[in-house]
């Protein structure tokens, strides 16, 4: 089954980003994260479209923080990125008339239902500047990864 890095890849660069203090291009993010600057553009506009991240054009242009690390939570990043659900675990509903059925989708979408919250709620108490913050600076090396 194929993961979805996007959100910690997307921390990686935005941490980054802060860190750095600067813009940064798509083609600088995508040696960065080893993809396509197409793929980093269409990533980044979602990030845009949330106003985590603006794009200024031309000669010196580049992605930068719309907002300071303090102010762009973990939660914001994941909810820029996708609206749906953070488990690819899905209910059954071959047979909504079996009481079996739904007690197994009772149980566990409960689950579910819980586990996602505090996955969110982890999200939302941690800001970049928290996550910058979680490791030893000196061992930040400028340039991509």
């Amino acid at each position: 089954m194929r993961t979805d890095t996007r959100l910690s890849r997307m921390l990686h660069v935005l941490v980054h980003m802060h860190l750095l203090g600067g813009r940064e291009t798509s083609e600088t993010i995508a040696l960065m994260l080893n993809t396509n600057p197409v793929v980093v553009r269409r990533t980044m506009a979602c990030l845009k479209s949330h106003g985590i991240v603006q794009s200024e054009g031309g000669k010196g242009g580049g992605w930068v923080l719309a907002k300071t690390a303090n102010q762009v939570t973990l939660l914001d990043v994941q909810s820029a990125l996708s609206s749906e659900s953070i488990f690819s675990i899905g209910l059954s509903s071959d047979h909504p008339e079996c009481p079996v059925e739904a007690a197994v989708n009772s149980v566990v979408g409960e689950a579910l239902r819980q586990s996602q919250a505090r996955f969110m709620e982890n999200l939302q108490g941690v800001t970049l500047a928290d996550l910058a913050a979680s490791f030893n600076p000196a061992m930040h090396k400028p340039g991509p990864g």
